[in-house]
This record gives C-alpha cells, structure tokens and sequence, in this order.
C-alpha cells in the first residue's frame, strides 16, 4: 500500500468531540497528525462536509471534514 500521508500520523489515545449544527458527539482520537486524523465512534452517525473536532484537555480545536469511512473509524482532514 502506498502511504499517501504529507505528515506521519502519531498514535493517541484521546477522548475528543466533533460538533456540527448545534449537537456534539463523543469520539476516541485514535491518531493524529499536522493535517489530519483518525477517529473512532460508538455507532455510525452520518457527517456532514464540514464539522469542528476538539480534545477539551489538550485545549486543541479544529475545523475538520471527512475523507474516508470505515464502519465507526472516520479519517478527517483539518481544513484551515
């Protein structure tokens, strides 16, 4: 497989929230990187283009939209 990454990925484990339209939705940050990363969520949940990722205890917010779907793990890309 071809690594199509700009930046390597570090592996975290962090409990995180994405927010869109008023609701928010608890995640595990499974990895990270400067552009982008991989989340885990309990159950499937349709996302919009355009959402807000944040991790409370590392005061990190980012405006993100998804790239890729795997069942409950979501590959998002921080968009600036």
């Amino acid at each position: 497989m071809i690594e199509k990454r700009a930046a390597q990925r570090h592996r975290v484990f962090k409990g995180g929230t994405i927010t869109f339209e008023g609701s928010g939705i608890a995640c595990t940050v499974r990895n990270m990187s400067e552009g982008g990363a991989a989340v885990d969520l309990d159950s499937f949940v349709t996302l919009p283009q355009s959402f807000t990722l944040s991790i409370a205890r590392d005061n990190f917010v980012r405006n993100c939209r998804p790239v890729w779907r795997n069942d409950t793990r979501v590959g998002i890309a921080f968009v600036q």
